[in-house]
């Protein structure tokens, strides 16, 4: 399973703030954060399925998605739900667009939960919910339920970004955020369908369990003159750090363009 908490518009100098945790088995075949043939895509890809779970374009365009946790509504054969976020991160329509001509395929896949956005816009859709939300500039969390529900992990993250976006461009409070594997308590666990055992494994933004667990921390930060920093820390099974990489890059047409001015509420 997996946690984005996302602060957009919510800074004065850098209008798109990503932290981004990974959960996944450890033995899936996965390539870590690289710039994709072309050289126009920064993300992560799932070799299994294809696909990848959050990525940037030098068009600006911002992608990132997540599981819906309901074992009960999950069903074999369906198309892979990472192809959602490589096809955005190509397209070019704006992220209501898109996700308007999306909507009523979503029956393809399993449950998910799906943020893309532009220089101009973010938005949300939930295939549960079959919702599209067109975000204001704010602080938002999303794990594997619906955007800002208040699970404990959610919660407290989305307290922990607030805070860390003080403390920009140092990066540090965010890998902070992230690595935090304290377990809530069974009184405050959401029930999703999981035993109690999962639910107190999976309700810390860091999960460590037998065979699965955070397998990547992604860090994307990017600047009003439209520069994005994209910094990788990938995690072993035993939860020591494994490689890291970082991106620094212009986005197309930025100097004259940039990214809307912010409107905090």
């Amino acid at each position: 399973m997996c946690l984005i908490l996302v602060a957009w518009q919510a800074h004065p100098e850098f209008p798109l703030v990503v932290a981004a945790n990974r959960d996944e088995f450890f033995k899936r075949p996965t390539a870590v954060a690289s710039f994709w043939p072309g050289g126009n895509i920064v993300a992560g890809r799932d070799l299994q399925a294809g696909g990848t779970w959050m990525g940037i374009s030098r068009s600006g365009h911002f992608a990132a998605l997540t599981n819906y946790r309901d074992p009960a509504m999950h069903r074999d054969g369906r198309d892979s739900r990472g192809q959602l976020v490589a096809d955005f991160l190509t397209a070019d329509k704006t992220p209501l667009a898109w996700l308007e001509k999306q909507r009523p395929l979503a029956a393809r896949y399993n449950p998910f939960n799906l943020l893309v956005g532009d220089r101009r816009s973010l938005a949300c859709y939930s295939s549960v919910s079959d919702e599209i939300q067109s975000l204001e500039p704010g602080v938002y969390g999303l794990s594997n339920h619906l955007l800002d529900s208040p699970w404990p992990k959610v919660e407290s993250a989305k307290s922990s970004l607030a805070r860390a976006l003080a403390a920009l461009p140092d990066d540090g409070p965010l890998f902070d955020l992230l690595r935090d594997d304290s377990i809530h308590p069974d009184d405050t666990l959401p029930r999703t369908g999981v035993s109690i055992q999962w639910e107190r494994l999976l309700s810390s933004a860091f999960v460590k369990a037998p065979g699965y667990g955070t397998r990547s921390s992604t860090i994307v930060i990017v600047s009003r003159g439209g520069t994005p920093i994209v910094d990788e820390q990938t995690w072993l099974e035993d939860g020591r750090a494994g490689g890291r990489s970082r991106f620094r890059f212009s986005l197309s047409g930025a100097d004259s363009s940039g990214y809307a001015e912010c409107q905090p509420r």
